[in-house]
């Protein structure tokens, strides 16, 4: 346990020694030939042109507000610091957030008025600032992020995605991030491809979340049971087992961290294109049953992973 008064974001020595600044104009160059994300689309989006993530110059920011539906050591008691970002470098066909995602409803944001959110919600209490599906938006993050310290910006960063990024975005987060949080959606290849139109999720979040882990390790809290530094795995159980989590589970506990703090979610519902197009994707037009999700749990328990609270279950 650390304690609150103690804590220092990582990207304050990280700015204070001048890296953060090589970081932004680094990221910023990569737009011209984008690289950012595993997609390699190559678009010139520095020129405002739109890369597979639907996205170019500027972030499109589509809400940003104190979030209390997070995990309890995020949204504690002021809430969680949210900023959504629309678009999304996976194609996922069951999206819960379908219009923001896919069909990218949001304002262009600048530097400044992104790290004005930030500000913002540091001023309303909130613990961390969260920032949601920001693969596609690596380089837009770190500018407002330069200019919100000079701000007084001096909440944990914590970053929010599907777990399919590029190791050469997590190489400029390194130092930047406190709190990872990766989704580690599906571990078929099959059911990736044909799910999120991506064959090479499985192998790449497992990347992903090894380098996440490398920079931040296990997840750690202060006096008041909120998370300041770490890795934290979200895992959305599906119908049918179609996830793969007994595979994802054993992966976490034996090549990340049988410390591993994970939160096994039961939320699933049909949405984005299983309902626009019933009878496309029939394996996930159904929510899961009370026993899939139990059986998840049990097994990411029986593993000795550190369950999230909400999804922890009596011996």
């Amino acid at each position: 346990m650390a304690t609150r008064a103690d804590f220092r974001p990582a990207y304050l020595e990280t700015h204070r020694s001048g890296a953060l600044r090589q970081k932004v104009d680094e990221a910023r160059e990569a737009l011209a030939d984008c690289r950012l994300c595993p997609r390699g689309c190559g678009t010139d989006r520095l020129a405002g042109k739109k890369g597979v993530c639907k996205i170019g110059r500027r972030a499109v920011l589509s809400s940003a507000f104190p979030h209390f539906g997070e995990e309890d050591c995020l949204r504690g008691w002021k809430g969680s610091g949210t900023l959504f970002f629309a678009g999304c470098n996976l194609r996922c066909v069951f999206c819960q957030n379908f219009d923001v995602s896919w069909e990218v409803h949001g304002v262009d944001a600048t530097a400044e008025e992104i790290a004005g959110e930030m500000l913002r919600l540091q001023q309303q209490g909130c613990h961390n600032i969260n920032l949601v599906t920001p693969e596609h938006v690596v380089p837009q993050m770190l500018e407002a992020l330069l200019v919100a310290i000079d701000g007084g910006l001096r909440l944990p960063i914590v970053y929010n995605t599907s777990g399919y990024d590029s190791l050469e975005s997590l190489r400029l987060l390194d130092g930047v991030v406190d709190i990872y949080m990766p989704d580690f959606k599906l571990w078929d290849r099959e059911a990736a491809r044909r799910l999120t139109f991506a064959a090479d999720y499985p192998e790449t979040a497992r990347a992903s979340l090894r380098e996440m882990h490398r920079q931040v390790g296990e997840l750690v809290f202060d006096e008041q049971g909120l998370a300041l530094r770490g890795l934290l795995v979200r895992h959305l159980v599906l119908p049918g087992g179609l996830a793969g989590t007994p595979e994802i589970v054993r992966f976490l506990a034996d090549e990340i961290s049988q410390d591993t703090y994970v939160n096994v979610m039961d939320q699933y519902h049909p949405a984005g294109l299983v309902t626009k197009r019933p009878g496309r994707y029939p394996e996930v037009e159904r929510r899961i049953s009370s026993t899939e999700y139990l059986e998840a749990a049990q097994l990411a328990q029986r593993a000795g992973l550190r369950l999230d609270r909400r999804g922890r279950l009596n011996a």
